[in-house]
């Protein structure tokens, strides 16, 4: 199981404790924080983004294929419903989040190992949650 704790600090600096790594989010100064560190879509494209590259490195490493770099490029969007040509008609969200992909690697492979490289990112496990959705329990107390 993993754990994660977020202490809220100044305004909404907000420090991140997790195993043996810490790091601080903020939002940015036009959002009312001090911008100190990434904001929480930042994490989210962040976590995608290095699950993605990791991914490509492990099969890369698996199949013995010569990886020399990977850059994989994420961007986000909130898209509302009635611009969206890709929605279905009679959606009843009002927007949909839309996360565009992109993937540049080099090093020397077959064309299959090129195939086969490019089909990981949708494969990474961070990936997999996002696109299969995820059950989130609430639990609030007060001290």
């Amino acid at each position: 199981m993993k754990i994660v704790t977020a202490s809220l600090g100044e305004k909404y600096t907000t420090e991140i404790h997790m195993e043996e790594h810490d790091l601080t989010a903020d939002e940015p100064e036009e959002a009312g924080g001090d911008n100190i560190g990434p904001n929480p879509y930042d994490l989210l494209l962040a976590s995608l983004a290095a699950c993605t590259a990791m991914a490509i490195r492990w099969y890369a490493e698996r199949k013995k294929l010569y990886l020399t770099a990977c850059e994989v490029t994420l961007s986000y969007i909130r898209i509302h419903i009635k611009d969206c040509k890709a929605c279905e008609e009679g959606d009843p969200r009002s927007h949909i989040e839309h996360i565009k992909w992109e993937v540049e690697i080099s090093g020397k492979f077959s064309d299959e190992g090129r195939r086969k490289l490019l089909s990981i990112p949708g494969k990474c496990p961070v990936s997999k949650t996002l696109k299969t959705g995820v059950v989130i329990e609430d639990e609030v107390s007060y001290v």
